[in-house]
C-alpha cells in the first residue's frame, strides 16, 4: 500500500499530539534519510514566543537543518494556504539538493494544506478580514460558527469554536466573494506537487498526560511568565492571533488581572490555578489533535511508549526504506527489465 505512494519526490511527515516527542524523532529520522526538517507548527513559526511553543534548541536540532521556525513577527498573520505556499518552496529546494524533506508538526490544517494542497481561493477583501477579526474578539468564535452554519453548512460541519482560523477563513471567502468555500473547493481542485508518507507517534494516554504535566512545569521553571511579560511590556497587542495559544492566553489574562504590580518572581495564590488551567487546556488540545489525525487513514502509527526517539525513528526509516525498495522493484517490473 505504501509503495504506490512513493516516487522520486517523496517527503516524510512526523505527526502526533503535543508532547509526543515529534521534534526529537524528526531530527533522528532526518539523520537516517539524509533529510532536512520543515516545521508544520502554527506557532513555532513566530518570533518571541519560544518557551511556550517548545521551539527546538540548537542542541535539539543536533546539526540538522530546520526550516520555518522563528521567522515571522507576532504581528504577521499566517494562514494555512500561505504556509503551504511557503513550505512548498522549501520542499522544492530540499529535493533540489537531493535530500529528503522531513515535515514535523501537530498543526493539522497546516499539514493538510502542504501535503494535500489547497484550492485556489479567491482574493479576500482586507476590510472583510479586519471586520471578522474584530468580531471574533468582541462576539467570540462560537457566534461566528453559528453564522457559518447558516451560510455554508458543509464548511461548518465538524467544526468547533476552537477552530476559529477555519471558521474565519470560510467566512472571509463567503463575505468577499459571495460564494461558499465548500463549493469553491470542488470547482478549483488542489494541485499536489509531491508525495508524502505520514508517520504518527502514539503514546498511552496516561504517559502523554504525564509528559504534558512535566512540560508545563518546565516551561514555568524556564521563565515562561517572564517571556510573556516581556512581550506585553514591549507593547505587543495581546489580542494578536499569534498569541491566541494555549499557555500564552492563560498567562496574559493572569498578568493583566494583577493590580499590585507584582513581578513574576512573586506570584500570588492565583498562579497555581493558572498553571493547572494551562495543563488542562493542553490536554484538551492534545485530544483534539488526535481526533484530527485519527481521521486520516494514511498515517502509519508507531507505538512509542517503551521506545527511545532513535528507536521510533528507526521504525519509521525501515518502513520508508522498504517502501522505496518495493516501488523501485515495481518500476523495474513495469519496464520489463
Amino acid at each position: 500500500m505504501v509503495a504506490s505512494m512513493i516516487d522520486e519526490r517523496t517527503a516524510v511527515a512526523v505527526v502526533g499530539p503535543t508532547c509526543s516527542g515529534k521534534t526529537v524523532v524528526a531530527v533522528e529520522l532526518a539523520k537516517l534519510v539524509n533529510g532536512e526538517v520543515i516545521s508544520a507548527d502554527a506557532r513555532q513559526i513566530y518570533k518571541m514566543i519560544d518557551i511556550g511553543t517548545a521551539k527546538p534548541t540548537r542542541e535539539e536540532m543536533s546539526g540538522v537543518e530546520h526550516h520555518l521556525v522563528d521567522i515571522l513577527p507576532l504581528e504577521n498573520e499566517m494562514s494555512a494556504g500561505a504556509y503551504a505556499e511557503l513550505a512548498a518552496k522549501v520542499v522544492d529546494k530540499i529535493f533540489a539538493r537531493n535530500r529528503i524533506p522531513v515535515i514535523v508538526g501537530g498543526s493539522g490544517l497546516y499539514l493538510r494544506a502542504l501535503i494535500d494542497g489547497l484550492f485556489d481561493a479567491p482574493e479576500v477583501d482586507p476590510d472583510v478580514r479586519h471586520m471578522l477579526r474584530e468580531r471574533v474578539h468582541q462576539e467570540g468564535s462560537a457566534t461566528l460558527l453559528e453564522e457559518l452554519k447558516r451560510v455554508d453548512a458543509v464548511a461548518a460541519e465538524g467544526l468547533i469554536p476552537q477552530n476559529y482560523s477555519r471558521i474565519l477563513r470560510a467566512l472571509e471567502v463567503y463575505h468577499s466573494s459571495g460564494k461558499k468555500i465548500s463549493e469553491l473547493r470542488n470547482e478549483r481542485p488542489s494541485v499536489i506537487r509531491f508525495s508524502t508518507i505520514q508517520f504518527g507517534i502514539r503514546l498511552n494516554r496516561n504517559l502523554l498526560y504525564s509528559r504534558i504535566e512535566k512540560r508545563v512545569d518546565e516551561m514555568i521553571r524556564n521563565g515562561f511568565v517572564h517571556e510573556v511579560k516581556d512581550i506585553l511590556d514591549r507593547g505587543v497587542d495581546p489580542k494578536l492571533n499569534s498569541l491566541q495559544t494555549v499557555g500564552y492566553k492563560e498567562v496574559i489574562s493572569y498578568l493583566q488581572a494583577r493590580k499590585d504590580g507584582a513581578t513574576p518572581e512573586s506570584p500570588d495564590e492565583k498562579f497555581g490555578e493558572v498553571v493547572s488551567l494551562i495543563k488542562m487546556n493542553t490536554r484538551r488540545y492534545a485530544k483534539r489533535q488526535m481526533t484530527w489525525f485519527n481521521k486520516d487513514k494514511r498515517i502509519f502509527w508507531i507505538d512509542a511508549d517503551d521506545k527511545s526517539a532513535r528507536e521510533v525513528a528507526e521504525d519509521m526509516f525501515t518502513t520508508f526504506a522498504n517502501s522505496k525498495a518495493a516501488d523501485a522493484g515495481s518500476a523495474i517490473s513495469e519496464k520489463g527489465v
